[in-house]
C-alpha cells in the first residue's frame, strides 16, 4: 500500500471529480506549484495509485436503459471452474462489473442493456451458455440513488 499524504489526497479528489482540469488549476487547489503537483501525480501513476482516465458516460443517453445485477450460482466452485467462468464473461461488453462473492452466489455482475428484449439475448446467447452454471438470478434496478467512481480519500 502506497503512503498518501494530505495533498496527495487533495490531488486524487480534485482529478477524481475532473480529470481535465489544467496543472495549474490543480496546483492552486491543492497549494502547490505546477512542477511538483505534476512530480507528484507520475509519481501516483508509477506507484499505480492512479491507474487511468476515463469519460463518464451517461448510460441511458446512449440507449442503454436497463440495468440488471445478476447473481450466479455455479455447479462447482473448483479453481478452473472459476476461471473459465471469468475469462467467458471477461469479454462480454455488457458486463460492466463482476464480483466473486462469499455467501450463497459465486458472483453478482452488473449487465447493462438496451431494453428487456436485449437483456433476454444476452441472457440465453451468452450467459445461459456457459457450462457450469447451477443458477442465475436476475434483478433489475428500478432507478439509480446513487453512482459514483470517485474513492473516498
Amino acid at each position: 500500500m502506497t503512503e498518501l499524504d494530505a495533498i496527495d489526497r487533495k490531488i486524487l479528489a480534485a482529478l477524481q471529480a475532473d480529470a481535465h482540469v489544467t496543472m495549474q488549476e490543480l496546483a492552486e487547489r491543492v497549494g502547490l506549484s505546477a512542477s511538483p503537483c505534476h512530480r507528484r501525480i507520475k509519481l501516483m501513476e508509477e506507484r499505480g495509485v492512479i491507474t487511468g482516465y476515463a469519460a463518464r458516460v451517461d448510460q441511458k443517453a446512449i440507449g442503454l436503459h436497463v440495468s440488471v445485477f445478476v447473481s450466479i450460482k455455479l455447479a462447482r466452485q473448483k479453481e478452473e471452474d472459476l476461471d473459465r467462468f471469468a475469462r467467458a464473461i471477461s469479454g462480454w461488453d455488457e458486463v460492466l462489473e463482476c464480483y466473486l462473492m462469499t455467501g450463497a452466489r459465486d458472483y453478482l455482475l452488473r449487465v447493462v442493456a438496451a431494453d428487456l428484449e436485449a437483456y433476454e439475448t444476452f441472457l440465453k446467447s451468452k450467459l445461459t451458455r456457459l457450462d457450469g452454471i447451477a443458477s442465475i438470478e436476475s434483478s433489475f434496478a428500478l432507478q439509480q440513488v446513487k453512482y459514483s467512481v470517485a474513492l473516498p480519500t
